[in-house]
């Protein structure tokens, strides 16, 4: 099967997550919006379709075959079960399945730190609410995320040095993604809390040592970082 993802062409963002799952599983997949699949329906045709039944809401989402998936955990969730990137057993996808939810729920707080009043007006109009919001999101949650994921590394019963299990998960390839936008976004904090996360630290590193994850780092499907994605550098709220 040959995966089509609907995501923004321009910026990483809640795409990346996907992107780098089905890097992952070595999944055949055309990113539409970026000219991949010039004879495929463009971004929003499955949301304004009125003879779709079950539209997203908004990118991203996958079609696999006739399925049409929305919610990135819930792609991560297809995703895992089908290329080996979580648990077989259903107790395992679900914990999984958790924590990916609960990297969607620090991502939100990652992009709310340039936009904490409206997504629809421009950071310079939320400057200094941004500058409070940036600086509690650095000094309290961060490390409150940061700090529960790596218990949850010192407590895998498989002793691997991953969250879940043995085999790397969709969930360690996302806490990869969220370790390298927030040293994007904040590298300057990111350099005092990292240190206290060393484990995470060694799992980043070894997510992108994985041959085929590196490859796509190394490769123009890999969108770089800018300031229109959900990670964005304002020095002013990284002092």
């Amino acid at each position: 099967m040959t995966y089509e993802l609907y995501y923004w062409p321009e910026i990483q963002g809640r795409g990346e997550f996907i992107r780098l799952a089905l890097e992952q599983a070595g999944a055949d997949y055309v990113d539409v919006a970026r000219g991949e699949g010039e004879d495929l329906p463009g971004l929003m045709h499955f949301m304004k379709d009125k003879s779709v039944p079950e539209p997203p809401f908004a990118p991203p989402y996958l079609k696999a075959g006739d399925l049409l998936i929305g919610q990135t955990a819930n792609i991560l969730l297809f995703l895992g079960g089908r290329h080996g990137l979580a648990p077989a057993e259903e107790g395992g996808r679900l914990w999984t399945h958790q924590l990916d939810l609960t990297v969607a729920d620090f991502l939100v707080e990652a992009h709310d730190t340039h936009h904490p009043i409206g997504s629809g007006l421009y950071y310079e109009d939320q400057k200094p609410e941004a500058q409070r919001r940036a600086a509690d999101f650095l000094a309290h949650r961060v490390p409150k995320f940061l700090g529960y994921f790596e218990r949850v590394l010192a407590r895998n019963p498989a002793g691997t040095g991953l969250l879940v299990g043995k085999d790397v998960t969709t969930a360690d390839l996302s806490m990869f993604q969220m370790i390298a936008g927030l040293r994007y976004a904040f590298p300057k904090a990111m350099a005092r809390i990292e240190p206290q996360h060393p484990g995470l630290v060694a799992l980043h590193d070894r997510v992108a040592a994985l041959p085929r994850i590196k490859a796509y780092l190394a490769s123009p499907r890999r969108i770089p970082f800018n300031q229109d994605g959900i990670f964005r550098r304002y020095p002013e709220l990284d002092p």
